[in-house]
C-alpha cells in the first residue's frame, strides 16, 4: 500500500532537536570516557576472526577495543566500564529466534486459548477484522489451541504474526506508534500468557536444539505452509563479542524478541540474563501475561513500547543508565551512551545512532538504517555484508530523500540529519557477491 509522505522541513527539524540529539551530538567528543594509556592499549585481547569482515571494518574495531578497553588492571575497578550493545535477530545470528520460538510453539500446540476466546485481549492493537479471523480459524475447545494438527488455526495465526495481516488480506495491526511499536513483535510475547518465564526457556531453548540442529537454508512445515527452520550463529560476533568482554566492555544484548527467549541465545555467547534486555510481560502469580512492562513515560501495562526503534533508546537509558520517566526516551549525554552499537534494520537505529564510538551494520538493505550509515556524516558507521548469506547490490539507491524515513503515523517521508538537512539517496555499496 502506497503510503501519503510528510515532509514539512521545519517540523522534522523541530522533531529532532526535540530528542536532545542535535545539542548532545555537539558535545559527544567533548565528553567522551577516558582513553587509556598506549601501554593499555598494547596489552588489549586482539580479534582473531578475519573472514567476513569488510575492508578495514575488522582494523577499526580493534583500534576502537584499544582505545576505550580497560585492559590492565582487570576492568578499571572503581571505573566505568565502556558500554556495547548488540541487537540480536540478524546481527548475532543469522534467522530470527522469535521466529523460531513462534514456529514450535504452534508444531507444539503451545499457544493458549485467548480470555473467553476473544483475541482483542492478546493484543490491544489487533483489528477487528484479525480478532475475528482468528476466533472462526482457531474456535476456543480446550486449554492450549491445537495448532499442531489444526492447519486453519495455524496458517491464521502465522499470517498475522510474520506478514501482518489476516490471510483474506486485511491488516491485522492498527493504532500504534511505529517509532516506538512493533505489534507483529510483541504479539510473540503476549501469546506466550500463561506460562511461567521458566516454561518459555524451555520452550525457546527446545526451538534452538532444532535449529542449531537444522541444515543451513533448512524449512519446516507449520500449518500448511514452509518456514524457515535453522539459525546460525556469527563466528565474527562470538569472537568480538568476547573479545570486548575481555577488554573489559559491558556487553549488552538489546532484542526485541521476547526477553525470556533472547536470554536462552545470548547465553552462549557470554552475556549473560543480567546483560540481556527484550521484551517484558508483565507477570502475575508467577505467570506471564499478555500485558507488557513499560519504560520511560510509559507505564506497565500500557502496551505502547518495547524494544523497537526509539523504545531501544528508552530500555538502554532505563536499564543501563539507570535513567528514569519520561528522560529515558531522550538521547544522553556522551558520557551516559554505550560506546558501541550493532545492528541490521531499522529498529535498531535510535541506539546506533547514540554510539558515541562506533556503530556496526549488517547490510539487509533496510531504508532508513542504510541511508544513515551511508551517509556516515561523522565517519564512526562501519557497513558489512551479513556473514552468511549476504545480500547482493541492491539494485535501486536507498530512497532517502523520499520514502526512507518511517513516522509515527507510518506515513513515509525522507530522511533527515540531525540538522534538519535531507540525506541524498544512497548507492549500495558494501554487499555480497
Amino acid at each position: 500500500m502506497n503510503l501519503k509522505r510528510r515532509c514539512a522541513a521545519a517540523a522534522a527539524v523541530l522533531a529532532v532537536a526535540g530528542t536532545g540529539l542535535v545539542t548532545v551530538q555537539a558535545t559527544a567528543q567533548a565528553t567522551q570516557p577516558a582513553q587509556p594509556t598506549r601501554s593499555q592499549a598494547h596489552k588489549c585481547p586482539t580479534l582473531s576472526v578475519s573472514r567476513g569482515w569488510y575492508g578495514d571494518n575488522k582494523a577499526r574495531l580493534q583500534k576502537m577495543i584499544d582505545t576505550y578497553g580497560r585492559c590492565d588492571d582487570g576492568g578499571h575497578k572503581g571505573a566505568t566500564r565502556p558500554v556495547a550493545a548488540f541487537d540480536w535477530d540478524n546481527t548475532v545470528i543469522k534467522n530470527d529466534v522469535g521466529d523460531a520460538t513462534m514456529f514450535w510453539l504452534l508444531r507444539n500446540s503451545k499457544i493458549r486459548t485467548p480470555r473467553s476466546g476473544d483475541w482483542h485481549t492478546t493484543s490491544r492493537y489487533l483489528t477487528d477484522q484479525a480478532a475475528k479471523g482468528l476466533a472462526k480459524a482457531c474456535p476456543a475447545t480446550g486449554a492450549t489451541l491445537p495448532t499442531r494438527r489444526d492447519t486453519n488455526c495455524a496458517d491464521e495465526i502465522v499470517s498475522v504474526y510474520s506478514e501482518g495481516t489476516t490471510t483474506g488480506g486485511d491488516a491485522a495491526f492498527a493504532g500504534f506508534d511505529h517509532r516506538r511499536m512493533e505489534p507483529q513483535y510483541a504479539w510473540l510475547a503476549q501469546l506466550t500468557r500463561g506460562w511461567s518465564t521458566r516454561q518459555v526457556k524451555d520452550f525457546a531453548a527446545a526451538a534452538r536444539k532444532e535449529n542449531l540442529a537444522a541444515p543451513v537454508g533448512a524449512e519446516q512445515r507449520v500449518g500448511t505452509g514452509q518456514v524457515t527452520g535453522w539459525v546460525r550463529y556469527y563466528d565474527q560476533q562470538r569472537d568480538l563479542i568476547r573479545t570486548l568482554k575481555k577488554a573489559g566492555f559491558d556487553v549488552y544484548v538489546v532484542s526485541a524478541s521476547p526477553e525470556p527467549v533472547a536470554e536462552v541465545w545470548a547465553k552462549s555467547v557470554g552475556v549473560d540474563a543480567r546483560h540481556t534486555i527484550g521484551i517484558r510481560n508483565v507477570t502475575a502469580h508467577g505467570k506471564l501475561t499478555a500485558r507488557l512492562a513499560g519504560c520511560g513515560s510509559v507505564k506497565d501495562g500500557d502496551d505502547s513500547m518495547i524494544t523497537y526503534i526509539d523504545g531501544k533508546r528508552c530500555w538502554i537509558n532505563q536499564e543501563i543508565y539507570g535513567v528514569r520517566g519520561a528522560a529515558a526516551e531522550k538521547v544522553q549525554p556522551a558520557d551516559k551512551r554505550q560506546v558501541f552499537s550493532a545492528g541490521d534494520s531499522d529498529t535498531d537505529i535510535s541506539f546506533l545512532r547514540d554510539a558515541t564510538g562506533l556503530r556496526l551494520v549488517l547490510n539487509r538493505n533496510k531504508n532508513e538504517l542504510m541511508c544513515r550509515a551511508y551517509d556516515n556524516g561523522d565517519r564512526r558507521w562501519l557497513v558489512n555484508p551479513m556473514f552468511i548469506e549476504p545480500k547482493g547490490e541492491l539494485a535501486k539507491p536507498y530512497p532517502c530523500a523520499s520514502t526512507g524515513y518511517t513516522e509515527r503515523d507510518g506515513q513515509e517521508g525522507p530522511v533527515r540529519r540531525a540538522d534538519g538537512s535531507v540525506i541524498p539517496d544512497q548507492k549500495d555499496t558494501v554487499h555480497g557477491p
